[in-house]
Parts: structure tokens; sequence; C-alpha cells
């Protein structure tokens, strides 16, 4: 990454506002790309992790800048607010807007907190930043709090949503597909354009956009991704209603240019911190523009994605003989995705619980999130290893496709259980290969 590592001259000094697993990934990487970085965070732990080299959270390759960031000098955390104030140019908005308990809409609570904690130390011209998933309309509403707080009159809000893949934020990152800005004003262009000179100097194409379509292309492109993987799964459906092969279908519609291959794999579903809440919040918001009609079809899309997971139990039923009551059953995976310690709404760790209130044992094992999942859910038992979840298994069943899981020898998992039965809940694993070691295989929308 050596041609990312030089910041252009008379470049602005960052703040990043929240340190989680967003804007811990923002603040490293902006420094790592030459900026004088001050992360920001009201928990006083968090802020001493960071500065002790310390990733709070599972994401390859960020435990590596991080030490390359915090010995260059360049990156720092703190936890107050009037530093935060006279330090930076561009301040980076990076707290989370989880969804409300009781309700579809997203929690604005944390966003708001931290514009009121920072702009009253806003005392010359600088920029805010938000990265934040939000409703449309809410920076028009900050922009209003600013101008009420700040005591400069010169205080900018732009925004500048964020695409990261949890798994891949480091590349997300510093070699982002697109970066949109969402500005009012050239100078808000001019020290957004500053702030990723060395991304936009590699070939990073930039929309620039006004502040509702740059906060409406996050939960846009979200809602598109978690339709056409649900639309994939609905397919999986009319598959097991008639014998077709759902993998053999994803594939023929994969070489259709229009269409394409990514996200058009069937399985388990989505789940994580974004796209559920993302698309619940983004329905919630056009019903309260007046426009849910135009996308009352994300309902049905969350309803799809829920119904993966009861399909899933109800294969481990089938395969166990009808009943789960007393049924040994590994469950490979807790993250709602490889590559992470992620278990917010994980499709996983739901199937778990609903196979332990079937009257299922449960054994859960995965590579990085066990620790997350016990805190999530410590009534169910967990395992140390892949073998380890498996030993006297009636029933096996992925539930997130970690490599590990895939290269497991299935002639040596055979040696571990009591029956051989698995389910593949990711359609990860090679079929004929279980097939051959004499293992009942299934999985959604096969035969």
């Amino acid at each position: 990454m050596s041609d990312l590592t030089n910041a252009a001259t008379s470049a602005p000094r960052v703040t990043v506002i929240g340190t989680g697993y967003l804007g811990a990934t923002h603040a490293i990487c902006m420094a790592v790309l030459g900026f004088d970085v001050l992360g920001v965070d009201v928990a006083e732990d968090k802020v001493d992790r960071l500065n002790a080299g310390e990733v709070p959270f599972f994401e390859p390759g960020l435990p590596e800048l991080l030490t390359k960031a915090l010995d260059s000098g360049r990156l720092r955390f703190t936890t107050d607010y009037a530093e935060a104030g006279a330090f930076g140019d561009v301040h980076f908005l990076c707290v989370g807007t989880p969804q409300k308990p009781g309700s579809n809409a997203a929690d604005l609570t944390y966003v708001e907190s931290a514009v009121s904690a920072l702009a009253p130390h806003l005392n010359r011209r600088s920029l805010i930043a938000g990265k934040s998933t939000v409703p449309v309309g809410t920076a028009a509403r900050l922009a209003g709090l600013v101008r009420e707080l700040a005591p400069s009159d010169e205080v900018e809000l732009a925004w500048n949503p964020e695409f990261l893949r949890e798994g891949f934020a480091v590349e997300d990152t510093l070699r982002p597909d697109r970066l949109v800005f969402g500005v009012a004003s050239a100078w808000a262009e001019e020290q957004l354009r500053a702030a990723f000179g060395p991304v936009i100097e590699n070939g990073t194409p930039v929309v620039v956009t006004d502040l509702p379509t740059a906060e409406l292309v996050k939960v846009a492109a979200n809602s598109f991704l978690a339709t056409k993987i649900s639309y994939i799964n609905a397919m999986a459906e009319v598959c097991e209603a008639t014998g077709a092969d759902v993998q053999q279908l994803a594939q023929a519609l994969s070489y259709d240019t229009r269409i394409g291959g990514r996200f058009l794999r069937p399985g388990l579903g989505f789940g994580g911190g974004c796209l559920p809440k993302d698309i619940r919040a983004f329905a919630h918001r056009a019903e309260e523009l007046g426009v849910g009609q135009a996308v009352a079809f994300l309902h049905e899309v969350d309803a799809i994605n829920r119904r993966r997971r009861e399909r899933t139990v109800d294969l481990v039923r089938e395969l166990a003989g009808g009943s789960l009551s007393g049924v040994r059953v590994a469950a490979l995976g807790a993250a709602f995705k490889p590559d992470s310690d992620d278990v917010r709404d994980a499709p996983a760790l739901d199937v778990a619980r609903m196979l332990q209130e079937g009257g299922a044992i449960v054994r859960v094992y995965d590579p990085q999130a066990v620790e997350n999942a016990r805190r999530a859910y410590p009534d169910l038992e967990y395992a140390t290893s892949t073998f380890d979840a498996a030993r006297d298994a009636d029933v096996v069943v992925l539930l997130t496709e970690w490599n590990e899981f895939r290269e497991v020898d299935p002639n040596a998992l055979a040696d571990v259980v009591a029956h051989r039965r698995v389910v593949d809940g990711r359609h990860a694993l090679h079929a004929e290969g279980y097939r051959a070691a004499g293992w009942e295989y299934r999985a959604l929308g096969r035969p």
C-alpha cells in the first residue's frame, strides 16, 4: 500500500468521532495514509485499548496497521471533545445508528449526542462529515443543530457515507470503489477532496451530491444487496417445492451480465449490524415521508430472510427423524459472516437458539466469535474446535462459511460424530465429497 501512504501537501487534520468498527478503521487508515488523526470516544476503556495498540474487534489486517499508525506518531485517541475541536479541520462522524428497541426506526441518539458534544468546541472554520448511516433528512437537521451550538458561524456539515464490508474493511477504506460527497458548498467539497487526496489520486471515482442524496446512497445500496440475497433465497423456496436445484439456478443466472453472480448465493441469508436494521429503518423513514409503498417490497425481503432461519431448523429436524428432542447438534459458526467476530443479528446464533428451544442439545463453535456469542447467548454451550463441537453429534449444521469449516475432511469428521448427517446452511461444503464419505447431505433449495 506504499502508493497510498503520503497525504497531500497542506492536508487537513482529522478527527474521527466514535471508535467502533467504522470509526476505528477509518481513524487507523487515515493515519496510515499520512494524516494527523485524533480518534474520539466517550468510552475510556476503548480509548485506552486503542492507544495501547489493541483493536477491540476482529478485522484482518487492522491490528498491524494500528501499530504502524501509532508508531508514526500520527494517531492517538482521546475522550476530550474540547481537544478534538481544537485539533481538527475535518471531523468525521462515525457513531452507531442501531435499530430503536420496539421499532424499525433508526436510533439517532448517539449521532445527536456526538454533534452536541463537539459543536460547542468549534470556534473556527471546520467541517463535520457524517459517515454514519442515517435516515434521509438527518443531515439537514444536524446542520441546524451545528448552527445553533457552534461558536463559529463558518462550521459546515457534509455527508460522506461508508461502504465497508466486514472482513475487507481495510481494503474498502484505502481503495474504495467510490467516494460520495454530499455537500452544500464548494468549500466543503474541497475539504473532503483534501481529506481523501491519496485515495482519489489512486483512481477512486468521486460522486458529488446534495445532502439528501448522499444519505440515500448507503441505504439504497444496502436495500438492493439485501433484495438480491432474498431473491435467490425466494427461488430456493420454489426449488424446494419443485425438486429443482437453486445452486444450479444461481449459476445459470450469474452468466447474465444484467444480473451477475455477486450476492446471488443461496443459503441462510444476511445478518450483521447493517443490512437488517438499514432496510427496516429505510422502510420506516419512507412511511414517515408518505412514500412507504415505494419500498414496501423491503418488508418481504426481510420476511424471506427470516424464513431461511426457520427453514434451516426444519432441515435439521427432518434429518434427525422428525423431532429435535434430545438431538445433539454441532452448530458450526456464530458470526454473521466469516472473517468477523460480529454476532449482531447473526443468522447462525438465531438458528442455534431455535434448535435449543426445540429441544436439541446444541454445541456452538466459531473461530473468532465465541466470546461475543457467549455474551449474547450465555445459555448455549460452546466448543473449542470443530471436532470438539461435532463429537457425538447426531447432526452437524454449517451456519457460517469460514474456510476452516470448508476445509474439514468429511472422513475425519465422520470419525467423531454419532451419525453422518450434515445440513449445509451456506452452500459452502462439497456435497459430493460428503456424500461419498457416507453422509446424508441437505442444503436449502437443493434436492
